[in-house]
């Protein structure tokens, strides 16, 4: 099986711990220090969120500004609408921002926000009854 290691730049490794704990992660402290956290989302989806300069570690080039560009999209899924409205809310309570107005497709829902450091985040929920295949 394979995992998915997502690597973000934040500003503030403590205030990204905070964040994506609210939001139900956990933290691998076998990958965490003071400039690093393993956010674990699920089994095999993990946010490797770190300070600039440890980020600057593994790239070429000049690292994004996630506050004025969109440098990407990151999205979940959801088991209910419920579940997605509660991620939203609890993002906000827990220094994220809006990002774009919820979309309701009937089959399909979702929610997004921004991080504490601008990354955007959206959270999905799709009918089980619409999906085919």
């Amino acid at each position: 099986m394979r995992s998915i290691f997502v690597n973000l730049p934040v500003d503030d490794v403590t205030a990204s711990r905070t964040f994506f704990t609210a939001l139900g992660c956990s933290i691998n402290e076998q990958f965490s220090d003071e400039n690093t956290a393993c956010v674990v989302i699920e089994e095999n989806i993990f946010a490797m969120v770190m300070t600039p300069t440890r980020f600057a570690d593994f790239v070429e080039g000049e690292i994004a500004d996630a506050r004025k560009t969109t440098e990407v999209l990151l999205a979940l899924s959801a088991d209910s609408r419920d579940e997605v409205d509660r991620m939203k809310a609890t993002a906000l309570e827990h220094g994220g921002s809006e990002w774009k107005p919820n979309q309701d497709h009937g089959f399909m829902y979702g929610a997004s926000f921004a991080d504490p450091d601008g990354h955007v985040w959206e959270v999905v929920w799709m009918d089980p009854s619409a999906v085919t295949g």
